[in-house]
């Protein structure tokens, strides 16, 4: 894709469209850490030797990366799934009073459904919190259109601008028109205390405009394209944004609607319009009641919505029918085959262990969580990110006696792993801690973190020593073993430190298998 720039079609997935439409607005700068369904964004991305990319150790830095080139002059894109903003939050709210100076765009893939993800959040009200517009394409075509719309919107209106996908936009596929890439020099280093150092009487100051800015952007949503009516049959319309127009216009092909693609803030004067111009309105959206509660915040009395049943999982066209009726959710159960960890992965060995000697095992995010089900079932905690370092403390503070370690992965270990283990350390913790080292973030498709020793574009770069940094957080003994074909050596280890009163951790350390092939 880098080398395209002629005026042609490429058939993309959402994900991909929206990472050429971002290069060719100019983009510069993008960084993220890997998460479905927002992986393919930067790997994208990464094709294009002329940018900067980067993995991350975790959202917060990637934001924090991205932010800082739009302040210093260049369009620059943060990406991520759903729960990767909330570790982004702390920085996020604040560049909503800071602004920019070039074009910043905030890219988050909702996964509804739960397909590969511990929550079904709806992100939609994170503009709402942080007072940030909210763009919301339903095609891959649109995505590539909405994200250069974006960085305009953020350069015109001094804002991060938030791009909301969801998993069937990010991973549906269409032929997408590509465009030439237009070039956007870099702004001039800017020294503007009273704009980007943020004390409290700066602050005070960008709440204001951040008001002022909302209103601005109120205006803008009555007369913007992203927002479109579309009038036919006048006694059944829709107002909907997302897939969810794309499945109602296969179903209700002669509605009319007015598909929301500049969602928020909302277009108040057009929502009314469009209710007094048909006989029947109905709301329809995944998740959350977002537009539902505005719509009803308007005082529109002949509005409908869909049941609260469907505030659960995602829509299909086969469901549309029964949500746009306002019908109960009927889930009709069906056989499944659970997920099991891939044979030959190097975890089988390390879970029999656990399994072996009744362990309780505060667990983590990754492909290793897994092991929480048959037939090795060794897993029992399972929260977020670094919690399995941090919920072994807390869990063996509430009983000390109790046969308790914490697993994490080696690309979750760097994410938010490293603070609990110095915590822990700090606090006098005593127990063991497994780092279940693969050497790949193997859950999202087997990207490269700090401990492999490659950056995104498979570049050597300097080595994250994970038993090194191990003994520098604070752990009084730090072992490594390869689990395969030592898994007797491994128990009598693990009872071997099980036994001690020290904070110890063991790295488990042989290649994913699907990395070796």
């Amino acid at each position: 894709m880098a080398g395209k720039t002629s005026l042609e079609k490429a058939f993309l997935s959402g994900n991909e469209a929206l990472a050429r439409g971002a290069w060719e607005a100019g983009l510069c700068v993008a960084a993220a850490y890997p998460g479905t369904p927002s992986t393919e964004i930067l790997e994208s991305l990464a094709t294009y030797p002329e940018l900067s990319v980067q993995w991350s150790v975790n959202e917060k830095v990637a934001f924090e990366v991205a932010y800082g080139a739009a302040v210093g002059g260049v369009r620059s894109l943060f990406a991520c799934k759903h729960v990767g903003l909330n570790v982004a939050m702390d920085p996020l709210m604040t560049a909503s009073y800071a602004g920019v100076e070039a074009g910043f765009v905030v890219v988050v893939c909702d996964d509804p459904g739960m397909h590969s993800s511990q929550n079904e959040q709806d992100s939609r009200w994170v503009g709402v919190f942080s007072k940030l517009p909210v763009l919301e394409p339903s095609t891959p075509a649109e995505a590539k259109a909405f994200v250069a719309e974006a960085f305009g919107i953020s350069e015109k209106f001094d804002t991060p601008v938030i791009v909301r996908m969801t998993t069937r936009i990010s991973h549906s596929k269409e032929d997408v028109a590509l465009g030439q890439r237009k070039e956007t020099p870099p702004k001039p280093l800017a020294a503007k205390m009273q704009k980007y150092v943020m004390l409290p009487k700066v602050a005070r100051m960008r709440h204001e405009f951040i008001e002022q800015r909302l209103e601005k952007l109120r205006a803008y949503s009555e007369k913007t394209k992203l927002n479109k009516t579309e009038l036919k049959d006048t006694k059944l319309g829709f107002i909907t944004s997302s897939v969810s127009y794309c499945y109602l216009k296969e179903v209700f092909p002669e509605a009319s609607y007015l598909k929301l693609g500049f969602l928020y803030p909302f277009c108040d004067e057009k929502i009314k319009a469009f209710a007094a111009s048909v006989k029947k309105v109905v709301v329809v959206e995944e998740l959350d009641p977002f537009l539902e509660e505005h719509v009803k915040a308007l005082g529109i009395r002949k509005a409908h919505f869909k049941h609260p049943s469907f505030r659960v999982g995602e829509f299909n066209p086969s469901l549309i029918g029964d949500v746009a009726a306002g019908k109960e959710r009927h889930v009709e159960p069906k056989p499944v085959r659970p997920p099991r960890l891939c044979p030959g992965c190097p975890h089988w060995a390390t879970f029999s262990v656990l399994k072996k000697l009744g362990l309780y095992v505060a667990g983590d995010i990754g492909c290793y969580t897994l092991g929480a089900l048959p037939p090795t079932s060794a897993m029992h905690t399972c929260i977020c990110m670094g919690a399995g370092v941090t919920f072994h403390e807390g869990l063996r503070l509430a009983h000390p006696e109790a046969k308790i370690v914490g697993v994490v992965g080696d690309s979750t270990f760097v994410h938010s792993g490293i603070t609990g283990l110095i915590n822990a350390a700090y606090n006098k913790a005593k127990g063991v801690i497994f780092i279940l080292d693969n050497s790949t973030t193997a859950m999202t498709g087997g990207q490269p973190h700090p401990a492999t020793g490659r950056t995104i574009r498979e570049e050597p770069t300097k080595q994250l020593d994970l038993a090194a940094l191990c003994r520098c957080c604070g752990a009084d003994n730090v072992d490594v073993i390869d689990p395969i074909g030592h898994v007797k050596a491994l128990e009598e280890l693990v009872l071997k430190r099980l036994d001690e009163d020290a904070l110890s951790v063991i790295i488990t350390k042989h290649p994913c298998v699907l990395k070796k092939k």
